[in-house]
């Protein structure tokens, strides 16, 4: 199964595979480039609400972007604003609250920077 607030503000490209059990709160839209893999559990969260009482039943939305070739580890959450770079990789259980560079990996809660992935030239 495969959840989603709207579906219609998601942009799949090429070649992306989603695995089961995934859920899309895609109002501020979400847009996942070729070649995207997506582990089973993943959370994308565009939405949100502010913290001052009299406000919370306002709705702030901020898009996700997951660049190409990204990797998003089973049961990841992708919060709303956030942009995962080409090719980055983001370990299972991460919680992504700040844009993640191309070409790393992050991982644990909040997610921070594991180290730079290593790249062959052809």
């Amino acid at each position: 199964p495969f959840y989603t607030a709207l579906g219609k503000m998601t942009t799949v490209g090429k070649e992306v595979f989603i695995n089961f059990g995934c859920t899309f709160l895609d109002q501020g839209g979400i847009t996942l480039e070729d070649g995207v893999f997506i582990g089973p559990g993943v959370k994308i969260a565009t939405e949100g609400h502010p913290e001052e009482p009299e406000k919370r039943h306002s709705l702030l939305t901020a898009p996700v972007v997951i660049r190409r070739n990204a990797w998003i580890g089973a049961g990841a959450i992708i919060l709303p604003g956030v942009t995962v770079g080409e090719n980055a990789i983001v370990a299972a259980g991460a919680i992504v609250k700040k844009n993640v560079a191309d070409n790393t990996i992050v991982g644990g809660v909040p997610a921070r920077h594991i180290r730079h992935i290593n790249t062959t030239d052809k």
